[in-house]
């Protein structure tokens, strides 16, 4: 994986800001430090910014950074978002 940060987009952030609010469980695909594909279901507990570089913590205190992730219940990134329904 490259290590050069790539900012996702805004409504990415507000949709996930959206879901760590609402506190329902969450489908990730996201491809990790060696570029293989991880799939996790958990909890988003946090939204945050570290060195630069934007990342989720989830509730089994797994932290995955947000240019990894390609893929949040079932939505590709990288089209427009749909309402995912979480108020």
């Amino acid at each position: 994986m490259s290590n050069g940060y790539q900012p996702v987009s805004c409504a990415t952030e507000a949709l996930l800001a959206r879901m760590v609010s609402s506190g329902e469980i969450a489908e990730i695909f996201y491809r990790d430090e060696a570029g293989q594909v991880q799939q996790v279901h958990d909890v988003i507990r946090d939204l945050f910014v570290r060195a630069g570089e934007s990342f989720l913590l989830m509730e089994r205190r797994q932290l995955i950074r947000l240019d990894h992730i390609f893929s949040i219940n079932g939505q590709p990134l990288g089209q427009p978002l749909k309402n995912s329904g979480v108020a």
